[in-house]
């Protein structure tokens, strides 16, 4: 049984990494059934189940907010009718909220517990503006986040970077835990034919000599929003050819509103959301990509999509976007859009190295992050748990 405690499936980073876990695990020869909210996309061939919903709420729930209270309860009271009925062998919960959840469930049956760490609780609360450093609430939420930790046999994290954090800052040093990085299907997401490009631009309305600077993912502050708007500001008047593909959601209008505030409407198109299966086509009218996420201890899903597709790819310079590019990368200061700016600039200034950049990128994808790749180590993870419960059928 795999607890998802949000909106599942909504095309962006948390979900894409639950998708491609849950189809892996089927791979294996688990029988999958996804527990989430009521709102979100069904997936063909996966049994998902989903919560009641609240009256007032019907709308898709992103981030931190005092309705998923609601929510998890609602999930949680889901959960627990599955769970009796059905009696799983492995829990495997994603994100604290579905931990928590878990966790009682898995004692009720005797089922392992998997925690899927996405970083961390009261780190996203405050990304997210939802908490602040100096509030009352955060020692006693921060304490709640290192029991919840503790909790899990065994916790699976996407970088080397969030499993030193457990260690250090949660003691966690006595769990299992393992890196099981966010993955691409290398042969979905590879690079298309000019034929392709030239009708998407023409669709999209996009110049069509135009260079073209790509970003998929969430938008919000702490994805770094704003600043790829100031940044493309900074580079407008130096680049007349130079276009700005901003895709994803929610706060579409917000932005769409800021950039014309900034005078660059007309050197930026807003997508909205796209669907996980027709990104590939979407980055692919990139020259160069664009990682400018502020979260430090969140995973980064996006930058091994756009290595996969060939792209340079210019990322704020944090401890997960090093351990996704590695030295091909291009850096930029966090936080700072003028930097952020050069960055993307010394891309379009080089185009052999850019291209080396992205021949290298995806090389990289190949190796460390495909799907074949990540089967692998989810095999070895789940071998521990498959010998301590056996059974012709396993369930999940």
């Amino acid at each position: 049984m795999i607890i998802a405690p949000t909106s599942f499936f909504a095309d962006y980073g948390c979900h894409v990494r639950i998708l491609v876990e849950a189809l892996i695990l089927q791979r294996l020869g688990y029988e999958v059934t996804i527990c989430t909210y009521h709102n979100g996309e069904d997936i063909e061939d996966l049994s998902i189940i989903r919560s009641s919903s609240i009256p007032w709420r019907r709308g898709h729930e992103v981030g931190s907010s005092f309705h998923k209270l609601g929510f998890d309860l609602l999930l949680s009271l889901k959960s627990l009718t599955w769970v009796l009925r059905h009696k799983p062998d492995i829990i495997h919960a994603h994100l604290h909220e579905g931990a928590l959840i878990g966790y009682p469930l898995g004692r009720l049956c005797r089922a392992p517990l998997v925690f899927d760490f996405q970083g961390s609780l009261t780190g996203e609360m405050i990304d997210h503006g939802f908490l602040h450093r100096d509030s009352l609430f955060h020692y006693p939420l921060r304490q709640l986040e290192g029991f919840i930790n503790r909790l899990p046999q065994i916790i699976i994290v996407s970088s080397h970077h969030a499993a030193r954090l457990l260690r250090e800052e949660f003691d966690c040093r006595q769990k299992e835990i393992h890196v099981l990085p966010d993955g691409v299907n290398t042969d979905l997401f590879r690079p298309g034919s000019k034929e392709e490009k030239s009708a998407l631009k023409e669709r999209l309305g996009l110049p069509s000599q135009s260079r073209v600077v790509v970003y998929l993912g969430l938008l919000a502050e702490y994805q770094g929003t704003s600043l790829l708007l100031q940044a493309a500001g900074e580079l407008a008047e130096s680049y007349p050819d130079l276009h700005f593909l901003i895709m994803g959601h929610p706060n579409v209008d917000h932005y769409r509103a800021l950039a014309g505030e900034m005078g660059i409407s007309g050197r930026v198109t807003f997508t909205g959301r796209i669907h996980y299966l027709q990104a590939p086509r979407f980055l692919d009218l990139g020259d160069v990509a664009v990682g400018p996420k502020m979260s430090a201890t969140e995973g980064s899903g996006k930058l091994a999509n756009y290595m996969a597709m060939g792209l340079p790819t210019v990322a704020f310079d944090t401890p997960v976007s090093r351990e996704y590019l590695g030295e091909y990368g291009v850096y930029a200061t966090p936080g700072d859009y003028l930097c952020l700016a050069e960055a993307i600039s010394a891309l379009l200034n080089d185009e052999a190295r850019a291209i080396s950049l992205g021949r290298k990128l995806r090389e990289r994808a190949l190796e460390l992050y495909s799907w074949p790749r990540l089967q692998e180590t989810m095999k070895s993870i789940y071998s521990a748990l498959t010998d301590e419960v056996r059974g012709d059928d396993m369930t999940l």
